[in-house]
């Protein structure tokens, strides 16, 4: 099929989605993301990235090349959400491209934005995965 990227079998291939329906999909993928970030589910959370994917901390960059490391990294750090019961997200995406789509994106715990994330997501097998994550500078709100 022209267009299709040969890598999503199950699910629509992101050359077939319009607009509305990729800002549709990005945001039911984050909401899927925050569910399993609250229910502290590393292996589920694990599947979510992409096999290699690269994670940018700063000074610590990390090339993840099994899901292992990645539900490892998950489990160690769970207690950096305790107390967090519910997560709101805000959502903008920068980019789209054949099969991948960046978005900035600002996770907030008891209403304050606490993380904000730019995710490049890729198109897998089983929909979104996270290929490049980058933390950035929590911006304040605008009053």
């Amino acid at each position: 099929m022209e267009g299709d990227t040969g890598v999503s079998a199950s699910v629509p291939s992101v050359a077939d989605m319009n607009t509305e329906t990729v800002n549709q999909s990005v945001n039911d993928f984050f909401d899927r993301y925050a569910t399993t970030l609250l229910a502290r589910d590393e292996k589920t959370i694990s599947r979510l990235y992409a096999v290699p994917a690269l994670i940018l901390f700063p000074g610590n960059p990390v090339p993840v090349s099994d899901a292992s490391q990645t539900e490892a990294f998950f489990a160690s750090a769970w207690e950096q959400y305790d107390g967090v019961s519910a997560v709101e997200k805000q959502v903008e995406i920068l980019a789209e491209g054949p099969g991948t789509v960046w978005a900035d994106v600002t996770w907030s715990y008891d209403g304050e934005p606490r993380e904000r994330m730019c995710y490049q997501l890729v198109d897998g097998a089983d929909g979104w995965q996270i290929a490049v994550l980058t933390p950035l500078a929590v911006l304040a709100p605008l009053e």
